[in-house]
């Protein structure tokens, strides 16, 4: 009796892991997380805040949960080929490198080494929207199996999502003061080149024109003839 009830078990743990294995294959093979905000600023008051690594630790959400994290940036700290390692007991170990860098996109390698190994691309795409722009941000991770098996109990989407909207929200706070700097910068500039183009029109009108004849002088009377009467000869006294 005792057997037939072991083999029960046994037979109905064997069915579960089965169908936990099963369920764990057919997860997909890669794992997409994206998160998308719009921000009154152009591409280039953007990017800047992305594209240099020291910059981005200013918006970076992981950043903000643990201000005692170890960090260090390469030199420089911005394009391709920059890096940014970060040491945390409540964030965990890793690195970011820059690995494509272009005015509206920007592309980086994601190593994290602790509290597991993995790696992801990550992804920003800034696209421009008449005064605005759209920024797009996206998590692609290569799942294995184990990977896959993890996704059964955690969802990545849930898990990441929120950092990344988090993320977002605060760079759009710094695009959007950045843009509000150029715009101010813009107007100030114009406003001096008119002033400028006023200044040099009021100058050549004052200058005289190259060709003119100037207007004759005034004769004076000789010295000699002064008193003198009718006929040029002085009065007698």
């Amino acid at each position: 009796m005792i057997k037939k009830v072991l083999l029960g078990i046994g037979a109905v743990v064997a069915v579960a892991v089965v169908g936990v294995l099963g369920a764990a294959a057919m997860q997909p093979d890669v794992v997409h997380v994206e998160r998308s905000l719009v921000m009154a600023a152009q591409p280039g008051d953007v990017h800047p805040h992305i594209n240099d690594l020291k910059k981005f630790s200013a918006w970076n959400p992981w950043g903000q949960m643990d201000p005692l994290q170890k960090v260090t940036h390469s030199e420089p700290s911005a394009g391709l080929g920059a890096r940014y390692d970060w040491s945390s007991e409540l964030v965990g170990t890793g690195s970011m490198t820059i690995t494509k860098s272009e005015p509206e996109a920007v592309h980086m390698r994601l190593v994290f080494t602790a509290p597991w190994q993995s790696e992801a691309d990550a992804n920003f795409l800034l696209k421009p929207e008449g005064d605005q722009t759209k920024v797009t941000w996206t998590y692609d991770q290569q799942a294995d199996f184990g990977t896959k098996l993890m996704g059964l109990a955690m969802n990545m989407d849930s898990m990441l999502g929120p950092d990344y909207e988090k993320g977002l929200a605060s760079l759009k706070v710094i695009a959007e003061e950045a843009a509000t700097a150029r715009k101010a910068a813009e107007a100030q500039a114009a406003a001096d080149a008119k002033t400028a183009a006023e200044a040099e029109a009021a100058a050549q009108a004052a200058a005289p024109v190259e060709g003119a004849e100037a207007p004759p002088a005034a004769e004076e009377a000789p010295a000699g003839k002064a008193g003198k009467g009718k006929g040029g000869k002085a009065k007698k006294g």
